[in-house]
């Protein structure tokens, strides 16, 4: 049986023993987290301590957490126009989002179309802070605040956004922001109150927790935006549904050991550069998108002139290697990255977009069998171009 290589981090991290053995442990009780029964008491522990690692996480408090089933959910949650502060409607008039945000965020959750603005990126795939200014300056208040939003770090180039810079520009002009840092939890430093931002989306399995389980952050609990889901009491009213405990409870163990994973950034990134050394040394074509810029510890995406993403990922998968295009939910539709045609990339690279994310657990063996196999792929390419 082939071995596999899993190098796709950014789609799914390896589901972390603990985190698996803390959800076991749960599905094996019956018990709902609102029941007052010993049963129902002892899942409402679990959900708590969970609550408290995800809040440690990003440093923020733990009855600001509101557990969501994924980062989208939590998304389409903060995404509304009707934010309260202080228990008063404080309205948002118009969402302003970065061109390359994930497309759960550039869907404008509960905004309607006609009140979304998309900012452009530099060259090098981060936010554009003067044509965030000069928006911010020309934002009518007469229908509410600005509301911006911007991820911390982007899911296919792995570019770090100058989030702080720009929380504080959405301050000064009295607005509101908030932050996808889904794929920044984990490889840098991520903290609430040091980036400035309203609300704080989470994802438990790209941290190596289970699938289903995701949070929104709150900066403030007096500031927080109108319910997505009513009808009952869970989360505080914030998030009406029986809560996934088992994911949770995964999710929170996750959270911790994110933590200690920032311990292992440096050997990662000494990982990355050796995978792109001998990338650019068998294909000096290759173009390495964002190589000059603040960037994840893990993450590369690159392409070669006149290979389309779609056959080298097949030819990947042949060979025992798991990479990407891009964003993992845009499976079964490879074609052009929304995120290289903000960048400015021509369509004949954007098309062939190919994302390497190493995982906690990714070591030399698995960059050299990567190489090995992309060599084949580049060779066969070449060959295929000559006949």
């Amino acid at each position: 049986m082939l071995q596999r290589t899993y190098l796709d981090a950014n789609a799914g991290a390896p589901l972390l023993p603990e985190a698996r053995d803390a959800a076991v442990a749960v599905l094996q009780g019956t018990a709902n987290a609102s029941s007052v029964h010993t049963e129902g008491r002892s899942a409402h522990a679990a959900l708590e301590t969970a609550r408290a690692a995800v809040a440690a996480s990003v440093g923020g408090a733990a009855e600001n957490v509101i557990f969501t089933s994924s980062a989208t959910e939590a998304a389409a949650l903060a995404l509304t126009p009707r934010i309260y502060s202080d228990g008063s409607l404080a309205p948002a008039g118009r969402l302003y989002v970065g061109a390359t945000e994930h497309p759960c965020v550039l869907a404008g959750g509960r905004f309607p179309q006609s009140k979304i603005t998309v900012l452009p990126v530099e060259p090098s795939g981060r936010i554009d802070l003067g044509a965030l200014e000069e928006a911010l300056a020309a934002h009518d208040e007469s229908d509410g605040a600005p509301y911006v939003a911007l991820m911390l770090a982007n899911n296919e180039t792995g570019i770090v956004h100058r989030v702080a810079e720009a929380a504080q520009l959405v301050k000064s002009h009295g607005g509101y922001m908030f932050c996808d840092a889904v794929q920044a939890l984990g490889r840098i430093a991520v903290d609430i109150t040091v980036l400035g931002v309203d609300f704080l989306a989470l994802s438990a399995h790209k941290i190596g927790g289970p699938q289903g389980a995701g949070a929104l952050v709150l900066a403030d609990e007096a500031v927080h935006p109108e319910p997505l889901l009513t009808g009952g009491g869970q989360e505080r009213r914030r998030r009406a549904g029986t809560e996934n405990v088992a994911a949770i409870a995964g999710f929170g163990v996750a959270a911790r050991a994110a933590r200690y994973h920032l311990q292992d950034v440096g050997r990662i990134a000494s990982l990355r550069e050796k995978l792109e050394q001998e990338l650019r040394t068998a294909s000096p074509e290759v173009v390495i998108f964002g190589a000059d810029a603040d960037r994840l510890p893990n993450t590369t995406l690159f392409a070669l002139p006149g290979l389309a993403a779609e056959t080298a990922i097949i030819a990947f998968d042949l060979k025992g290697v798991a990479v990407s295009a891009g964003s993992a939910c845009s499976s079964g539709k490879v074609g052009k990255s929304h995120v290289l045609e903000a960048m400015g990339v021509p369509d004949a690279l954007a098309h062939g977009g190919i994302r390497v994310s190493l995982t906690d657990t990714s070591r030399d063996a698995d960059v050299d069998t990567f190489i090995a196999a992309w060599r084949a792929i580049h060779d066969r390419a070449h060959r295929m171009d000559a006949a």
